[in-house]
C-alpha cells in the first residue's frame, strides 16, 4: 500500500510539473512559449540555437525582402566588401586551368614585397598541393587568407625558372577598392565606375575626381551599373560633391512618420562638372539614392535602364553570438517625394523574379514596355518623373544584341576568350608588366593587329572550328573583349579594361554622345 502511494504521488508530481511547463508565463508571447515547450517536452533532445537559426529567417521573410538574418559564420564575408579591407596576401588570381594563376599583384602589398609576380602559378600553399586537384576556389582563398602578421609559404612555378620558387608571404591588410576605374575617356570627358558604397567610396571618388579635374575634365560619365548599394552616408557624401548648397539629397521616413532630411552643404567641390550617370537593373539602394538626387535636382542626365527598385533602409543589430539582424526601419524618398521601392506584396518569389520578368516582358529592349507607378512627381525644373519601382533613366538604352553569332556564343560559353588571354599573357608577360599608362596599353595592343586571327586559331586547337561569316559578325565584340581582358591583367587593372571595352558598350557610347552637348 505504501509503495502504491509513492507511485501515485510521483505520478501526480509529474502531472503538476508538466502542467507548470504547459502554462504560459505572465506576459510571455506565443513564440517564446512554444520554444519553451519544445525544449522541455519534445520527445527528442533539441538544440535551442539550431531552432532559433531556422526560425528567425522565416519570421523575417514575412516582413520584406531586405530584412535579413546573418549567421555569425557568414558575418565577415558579408561585411568585408562594405568595410573596405580584409587580411590576406594581396593577389588577384584565377583557377581556370585548375592551377592558381596570379593575374595581378597589388602594388606594395604583402605578395609584392615578398617577390610574387604577375603570371606566377601557385603549386603549393604551405604543405598542401593545390595544382591539378580541382580544389574549389573558395577553399584556396581560405588557405591564402589569415590574420595579419601570420605567414604562408608558397611554392611557385615561374616561366624561365627550372625549379619551383619558394616564397614566404607575411599576410597584411588588403584594401578593397570601391572605385573600379577612373580615367579620361575622351579629351575633357572623365569616366569613373563605382562598384559599391563602402566605407571608403566617397574618399576614393574625391581623390579620383581631383586628379581628373587636373587632367582637364569638364564633364563626367559616372557608371553605377551593377552597383547594388551599401552605406547610405556614402551616397549622401557623394551627392554632396556635385550639388550646390541647400539642395535636398534624400529623406527617410519611419513607422511613426518621422522624417530625416539630408541637404547638400555646397562644399563638395565639383558642382560645375557636367554629369551623365549610367544605371541599369542591377543599380540598387544607395545607387538609386544618388541617381535620384542627381535627377530630381536636374543636376545631370541619367542613361541606361530602370534601376532595381530598393527604397527600404536597414539597420544592423548584433546578437551576443556574433550574428546580426538587418531590419528595415524606414523608407527613403528622392527629393521630389518618390518612393522607388518596387512592390513586394505578392511574396518573395515574385519579387525575386522581377528582373527575369523585365526580360520576358520586353522591358530590357523597349522603354515603352516599362511598368511603373503612373503617379507624377516633378523635378526642380518641373520635369515629370515616376516612382514605385526604381529610377527610370532620362535616356533609355536597350540591351545590345548586335554582333552576336553562334560562333561567338560557343567560344564564350567555353570561356575560350578568357583562356586565350591567359595564354597570351604568358607569351607577352614582359611587355604586359611594362605597361603603366593607358597610352602604353594602346601601343601594346595596337601592335597586335592580328589578335582576333590568333584567337581563332587558338579556338580551333581547342575544338571550335572557324566559321568566317559568323566571325565577321562578331569580330568587333571579340576584339574588344580580348583587348579589355589583356588590359585588366596589366597594372592598370579595370582602367585597362574599361578603356578598351567602351567602343562596344552602347550605354557608354550614348553617354559620350550626350556629353558633347
Amino acid at each position: 500500500m505504501k509503495k502504491l502511494s509513492i507511485v501515485v504521488f510521483a505520478f501526480v508530481l509529474g502531472l503538476v510539473a508538466v502542467a507548470c511547463v504547459s502554462r504560459p508565463r505572465p506576459a510571455e508571447d506565443k513564440l517564446s512559449y512554444t520554444m519553451r515547450l519544445i525544449e522541455r517536452l519534445y520527445v527528442d533532445p533539441v538544440d535551442h540555437d539550431s531552432l532559433t537559426e531556422l526560425a528567425i529567417p522565416v519570421l523575417l521573410e514575412e516582413l520584406d525582402p531586405h530584412s535579413v538574418y546573418i549567421p555569425a559564420r557568414d558575418r565577415q564575408a558579408v561585411s568585408e566588401p562594405l568595410e573596405g579591407e580584409f587580411d590576406g596576401i594581396g593577389v588577384m588570381f584565377n583557377m581556370l586551368t585548375d592551377t592558381v594563376v596570379v593575374l595581378n599583384v597589388i602594388p606594395s602589398g604583402p605578395s609584392d614585397k615578398a617577390g610574387v609576380q604577375n603570371g606566377d602559378r601557385i603549386i603549393r600553399i604551405d604543405d598542401s598541393l593545390v595544382a591539378g586537384r580541382k580544389i574549389p576556389q573558395d577553399k584556396v582563398v581560405r588557405r591564402l587568407r589569415g590574420p595579419r602578421g601570420t605567414s604562408v609559404r608558397l611554392d611557385i612555378e615561374r616561366r624561365g625558372a627550372q625549379t619551383l620558387v619558394p616564397i614566404t608571404v607575411e599576410r597584411g591588410v588588403i584594401p578593397i577598392k570601391a572605385l573600379d576605374a577612373a580615367f579620361m575617356i575622351r579629351p575633357g570627358v572623365g569616366f569613373v565606375r563605382l562598384s559599391a558604397f563602402s566605407r571608403s567610396s566617397a574618399s576614393e571618388l574625391f581623390v579620383a575626381m581631383s586628379q581628373l579635374v587636373n587632367e582637364g575634365m569638364k564633364s563626367l560619365i559616372f557608371d553605377l551599373r551593377g552597383n547594388a548599394g551599401g552605406y547610405l552616408d556614402q551616397a549622401i557624401a557623394i551627392a554632396n560633391m556635385f550639388l550646390p548648397s541647400g539642395e535636398l539629397i534624400v529623406y527617410t521616413e519611419d513607422r511613426d512618420g518621422k522624417k530625416v532630411r539630408e541637404y547638400s552643404n555646397g562644399r563638395g567641390g565639383f558642382d560645375d562638372i557636367q554629369i551623365v550617370m549610367l544605371i541599369d537593373e542591377g543599380s540598387a539602394s544607395s545607387s538609386e539614392i544618388l541617381a535620384g538626387a542627381i535627377q530630381d535636382n536636374d543636376r545631370g542626365v541619367i542613361v541606361g535602364r530602370r534601376s532595381f527598385g530598393k527604397g527600404l533602409v536597414q539597420r544592423e543589430m548584433e546578437y551576443p553570438d556574433g550574428s546580426a539582424l538587418r531590419l528595415t526601419i524606414a523608407r527613403y524618398y528622392t527629393p521630389s517625394g518618390r518612393s522607388i521601392q518596387k512592390p513586394y506584396d505578392h511574396g518573395s518569389a515574385e519579387y525575386q523574379m522581377d528582373i527575369y520578368n523585365r526580360y520576358s516582358g520586353g522591358e530590357m529592349f523597349a522603354a515603352d514596355s516599362t511598368r511603373q507607378d503612373t503617379t507624377k512627381y516633378y523635378t526642380r525644373s518641373g520635369r515629370v518623373v515616376h516612382g514605385g519601382g526604381g529610377i527610370m533613366p532620362d535616356h533609355f538604352v536597350p540591351v545590345d544584341t548586335l554582333g552576336m553569332s553562334a560562333y561567338y556564343m560557343k567560344v564564350n560559353g567555353l570561356n575560350l576568350i578568357y583562356r586565350y588571354v591567359l595564354d597570351w599573357g604568358d607569351r607577352h608577360r614582359t611587355q604586359m608588366n611594362a605597361v603603366q599608362t593607358l597610352p602604353e596599353l594602346e601601343a601594346l595592343l595596337d601592335g597586335q593587329p592580328r589578335l582576333v586571327d590568333d584567337f581563332v586559331r587558338y579556338a580551333a586547337r581547342n575544338g571550335v572550328e572557324p566559321d568566317y561569316k559568323q566571325i565577321a559578325v562578331s569580330r568587333e565584340i571579340i576584339e574588344a573583349q580580348l583587348r579589355a581582358l589583356i588590359g585588366r591583367n596589366t597594372a592598370l587593372d579595370y582602367n585597362g579594361y574599361y578603356s578598351q571595352i567602351y567602343p562596344i558598350d552602347t550605354t557608354i557610347e550614348k553617354a559620350l554622345e550626350l556629353s558633347k552637348n
